[in-house]
């Protein structure tokens, strides 16, 4: 553990020395990429100092117990029982330290909330939805720019799909991938009985032009003519984007978006995903096996977490974790919720042994 804490240090001081290089501090992308590594690797280059100190005075501490003056033994005992309490408790939070971070933690995301089973409640749970993440990324400080909405006869929508920018976004929110169920009496329901109904979310990291050596000349671009429910534009003009990578044959559309440019800003960052993914398929399925049981698939019939509005209670089902203030966690109150999934993930790597 040590070494690693060694190596990273020195990768800090090197960083350190960049931040005060001529040629980096006039190139604002060399500078502002070296400046956020730095600021990542601070927390834990002091650490270091302050736990290579610690190591010091416990070797100091144990010669002096070997001390013939019996006070100065019993001293020298005390401060070494101190300081090894210290070095276990710093010990446990510098695995933490070291647990390698998703490499796509830092990213912005493109969420889609689609209703599912339960009619018109599963539009309106679809929108209680998004409400509840647009709450909590305000909170955040991040920004939320909606794509494509489809609204639901009775409120809420049947398809909402929406970019989130900001600072780590993909660490909190990628744990939201999977079916949310609604347990509680629907606006439409008559008779007061309880229905149950499902909303489900897929969270995707976006990709950067500059993430995937993507060379323009191997782009094949095509527009045409949006089809289905969507909005006023379509079917009015060719605003939909089909982009095919010519060397690898994968291809990415998008009708989605309010307009041309939009629409080949989707399908593009869509593109960066898959090429990415069959460029690193083993690195990608070796990530996915290492969170599976915390995020699951996405799909359908995975219910992640379920509302239960009778009683006040929100039950996240991976980590059996069940909390009764289903208010405030609407509301955009997701932090206990995502606290107990980032520590759950966590403690899954460190039995794994991944340190």
């Amino acid at each position: 553990m040590i070494d690693q804490l060694s190596a990273i240090f020195i990768r800090f001081k090197n960083l350190e020395e960049q931040l005060g290089n001529p040629e980096v501090i006039t190139d604002p992308a060399r500078f502002t990429k070296v400046n956020k590594e730095y600021g990542k690797l601070k927390p834990i280059a002091d650490t270091y100092l302050e736990y290579k100190d610690l190591l010091d005075n416990l070797e100091m501490s144990e010669e002096m117990r070997k001390d013939p003056d019996p006070e100065m033994r019993e001293m020298a005992q005390l401060e070494y029982d101190e300081l090894r309490e210290k070095k276990e408790s710093m010990d446990e939070e510098i695995k933490i330290m070291l647990i390698p971070k998703d490499p796509e933690d830092e990213r912005d995301i493109i969420m889609e909330i689609r209703s599912g089973a339960g009619g018109d409640e599963a539009a309106i749970f679809a929108g209680d939805l998004y409400d509840m993440y647009r709450r909590y990324c305000e909170n955040q400080g991040w920004k939320i720019e909606v794509i494509d909405e489809n609204e639901g006869t009775a409120g809420g929508y049947s398809k909402l799909v929406l970019e989130v920018h900001g600072d780590d976004v993909y660490s909190h929110l990628k744990f939201e991938s999977g079916a949310h169920r609604v347990q509680r009496v629907p606006k439409t329901e008559s008779q007061g009985r309880v229905h149950t109904s499902a909303a489900t979310v897929a969270v995707l990291a976006k990709m950067e032009a500059e993430d995937i050596n993507i060379n323009k000349a191997d782009l094949k671009i095509d527009t045409f003519r949006a089809s289905g429910a969507g909005g006023q534009h379509v079917n009015k003009t060719e605003s939909a984007i089909r982009i095919t990578h010519l060397p690898t044959g994968i291809v990415s559309e998008s009708q989605d978006g309010r307009s041309q440019h939009k629409n080949k800003e989707i399908a593009m960052a869509q593109l960066y995903r898959r090429i990415k993914d069959a460029q690193d398929s083993a690195a990608q399925a070796e990530l996915s096996a290492n969170r599976k049981s915390l995020v699951g698939s996405g799909d359908r019939s995975e219910k992640i977490r379920t509302y239960n509005y009778p009683q006040n209670r929100v039950t996240d089902h991976r980590i059996n974790l069940t909390l009764h203030s289903l208010d405030k966690i609407v509301a955009g109150g997701l932090e206990p919720v995502i606290e107990g999934l980032q520590v759950a993930e966590n403690a899954s790597k460190l039995k794994e042994g991944v340190q």
